[in-house]
């Protein structure tokens, strides 16, 4: 019995030290992009499409991964400070009143990799971990 009840506590610290890591996603942008950093206030403005311009006055191209992604998921999290679905029902509300429509998605790191790479302006985010081509750069998102 106490070899079941220490397996248990086991199994309960790590569901708890999970939310502790690292978190699980990077921003990228296209290697020329100027930008360093953004905060999060920053981000989900880009995201949600309320900061549409970089700051030399081009258009942002954001792209986020599929809504079933757990990237997509740590970062709807962290920088929304909301669920993928709660942000689905942002967009939903902006479509009907006829204001904007949501960023593109792709459906892998790789695919959005292949989106920044291609779009001077564009703006991401992958896995953590994924290895990232010299034409594309990680950027700071507190």
């Amino acid at each position: 019995m106490k070899r079941f009840l220490l397996g248990m506590l086991a199994v309960c610290a790590l569901a708890v030290a999970r939310p502790a890591r690292a978190q699980g996603y990077v921003v990228i942008v296209n290697g020329n992009n100027a930008v360093k950093s953004l905060s999060k206030e920053q981000l989900t403005n880009i995201f949600l499409k309320k900061m549409v311009k970089w700051d030399g006055g081009v258009s942002i191209a954001p792209v986020d991964q599929d809504k079933s992604s757990k990237v997509r998921e740590s970062f709807t999290k962290v920088v929304h400070g909301r669920s993928v679905s709660a942000v689905d029902s942002y967009w939903q509300q902006q479509i009907f009143a006829g204001k904007d429509v949501p960023p593109p998605e792709r459906d892998s790191d790789a695919d959005v990799i292949a989106f920044v790479k291609a779009n001077a302006n564009a703006i991401g985010y992958i896995a953590a971990g994924v290895a990232v081509p010299a034409d594309v750069k990680v950027i700071s998102g507190n």
